[in-house]
């Protein structure tokens, strides 16, 4: 008898975890694969690296002012225009606004709070990676320089890290973060934007080249930061969902448009009274009841003297005489046919 095969069962470990991104549901925690972790401590030591450059004031800020010193919105003073409203895409009011709107229509649809929730820890966290550096460090932009070659730190400046492309870089990673077909292609787009808004920032002189590397990198160390927050986002969701039923302001399922199906009925049967029922019902008896038909008694003037007939011949006469008849039969005797010696005898009239 070939042997059936049986799966092995064996407990799921760390390395598990770590290699296909799977929860771990022993201790609670988001999945985050090695890469994933590998990503964000890179992205935090190079944060961490930017900073400490230009507090020590390292040839990072050379080469701020090496860019500076080109003043490429003086040599292409055409495409300026264009790259004024290209910038807008990465301050957090316009661009908030319109990814809020999105975000609550997609709150409905999935009748969850979880994608507003997102974009709000990201906000909230770009605000201590960026907002907090910003306060410290009161670095001044190139257009506000006092002295060439100068970090121009804790002036009362709020320049660094760049507040443009950290906002971009978050903004539009959440909507990728968010997508449920087209992740990839939302990273990608994500991307480009918000490098090219970085860029053009250099362009038109608002930041340092430092400072645009110093936006990229905190605001992809908040994108990365976001698996880490999803169950205190879906404690919240929960209880937000739960509010909303109690209130009976949560938005329903909508429900399932059902087709028409036609129905046929019986048709109705005729009440009738009983008055009417009662001779109906007599006669439906008599209709089953056989009736037995009784012959007439013959004319006094036709009587004829009876004579005796002996039952010699049981096959002379058939038993059909002697059933009564069915209603509506005839009544006739049926006679069986009998030999040609006693048919003088019968003719004759003389009892045999």
């Amino acid at each position: 008898m070939p042997a059936q095969n049986q799966s092995v069962e064996r407990p799921i470990t760390e390395a598990d975890c770590a290699d296909t991104g799977a929860e771990s549901l022993e201790y609670g925690r988001p999945p985050i694969s090695r890469r994933h972790a590998l990503l964000f401590g890179f992205t935090g030591l190079a944060y961490l690296l930017v900073v400490v450059a230009i507090l020590c004031d390292s040839p990072l800020v050379d080469l701020d002012w090496t860019l500076q010193q080109l003043r490429p919105y003086y040599r292409w003073p055409d495409l300026l225009p264009y790259l004024d409203i290209w910038v807008v895409a990465g301050q957090r009011g316009p661009t908030a606004i319109a990814a809020s709107l999105w975000l609550g229509w997609r709150c409905y649809r999935q009748r969850s709070a979880r994608p507003l929730l997102v974009m709000g820890m990201a906000l909230l966290l770009l605000n201590f990676t960026v907002g907090g550096v910003k306060i410290v460090t009161g670095r001044l932009g190139p257009h506000y320089a006092h002295y060439v070659g100068s970090p121009e730190l804790f002036s009362g400046g709020t320049i660094f890290p760049s507040g443009h492309t950290a906002n971009a870089v978050v903004t539009w990673g959440v909507l990728a973060y968010l997508a449920t077909r087209w992740r990839r292609t939302g990273a990608v787009l994500a991307g480009l934007t918000a490098t090219s808004i970085g860029l053009t920032t250099v362009y038109l002189g608002t930041h340092w080249i430092s400072d645009v590397f110093a936006g990229w990198a905190a605001g992809l160390l908040v994108l990365l930061s976001l698996p880490l927050t999803e169950p205190a986002l879906a404690a919240a969701d929960a209880r937000l969902t739960a509010i909303w039923r109690r209130g009976g302001t949560a938005p329903q399922p909508a429900p399932p448009r059902l087709r028409p199906v036609p129905v046929r009925l019986p048709a109705a049967r005729p009440v009738v009274p009983v008055a009417a029922a009662v001779p109906v019902a007599v006669a439906q008896v008599v209709a089953v009841v056989p009736v037995v038909a009784v012959a007439p008694p013959a004319p006094a003037h036709a009587a004829v003297p009876a004579r005796t007939v002996r039952p010699i011949r049981p096959d002379r006469y058939s038993l059909a005489s002697a059933v009564p008849a069915a209603a509506g039969a005839s009544t006739h005797t049926v006679r069986q046919p009998r030999p040609a010696a006693g048919a003088h005898a019968r003719t004759s009239g003389s009892p045999r």
